[in-house]
């Protein structure tokens, strides 16, 4: 039996007395799309600050491709090949698309801050490997015409676009997805589920997402983990979350959990 490429177990995230996570267990494996939903305050994007280092959970463990990171600090938890985006757009305005891009090559470079000063041999290496590594993601997205545009030039999905593929430049083998549809058009919405779907196709990346569209979520997720209360009701495959009776009182109310329709939205 193969390895699972990130292994939750038993995690518990405790804020003065207030349980923001009891306990929670569960595994993706690598090369899927795994999906964490439930109402808001379920503890979800506590889930992802213990898994990327910005929280240090009270107890359990997080392993990735076998390693024990819990409690790891952020930047080193990003060098075993983790990446993340948040529910709010966080570009910076004031640069280029290409150099919002680069931002996301720090961790290939290694010459430091003073050889990156006085632009040293192995500095200007790494500058044209970032370049063209952001072209290749530029290319990717269909957006090598927009390299010197500043984003908030762009609709709200490219610009939504222009930070996922900042994850991309950080060549992780695991991408965290924080609401990436959220204040979506339909069609801005479909755009990122090929976009994600693509990615994990070429790069053979993972995605772990919080996202509140159901719909999408059902098609395109291979697993789906549900929290509610900071606790851990469901786990399974978008047909049996959807059909399964915890997981509907926890959207529609306890009143209409036994002989409701399947969650659909």
């Amino acid at each position: 039996m193969s390895q699972a490429l990130l292994e939750v177990t038993s995690l518990l995230m405790r804020f003065q007395g207030i349980t923001a996570l009891d306990t929670v267990s569960f595994t993706m494996d690598a090369g899927s799309i795994t999906s964490l939903i439930g109402p808001n305050g379920a503890g979800k994007t506590t889930m992802f600050n213990c898994i990327t280092g910005m929280y240090r959970p009270t107890s359990g463990k997080v392993a990735f491709d076998g390693a024990d990171i819990t409690g790891e600090a952020a930047h080193r938890v990003s060098r075993h090949g983790i990446a993340r985006t948040f529910q709010n757009l966080a570009l910076f305005g004031g640069l280029t698309v290409m150099d919002n891009l680069l931002v996301g090559a720090y961790r290939q470079g290694s010459s430091g801050l003073l050889q990156g000063a006085f632009l040293s041999r192995r500095a200007r290496a790494e500058q044209r490997a970032a370049v063209a590594s952001a072209t290749e993601v530029l290319e990717f997205l269909g957006m090598l015409d927009l390299a010197d545009v500043l984003p908030g030039e762009l609709p709200y999905g490219r610009q939504k676009e222009i930070e996922f593929a900042r994850a991309l430049m950080q060549k992780a083998r695991l991408v965290l997805l924080d609401e990436p549809m959220a204040g979506m058009s339909t069609a801005e919405k479909t755009a990122m589920t090929a976009l994600i779907q693509r990615a994990r196709r070429q790069f053979g990346m993972s995605f772990l997402i919080v996202e509140h569209d159901i719909p999408v979520i059902m098609d395109i997720s291979d697993k789906i983990v549900v929290l509610d209360f900071g606790r851990k009701i469901a786990e399974g495959t978008p047909r049996e979350v959807q059909a399964n009776e915890a997981v509907i009182a926890a959207y529609l109310g306890t009143e209409h959990g036994a002989g409701a329709d399947p969650v659909t939205a």
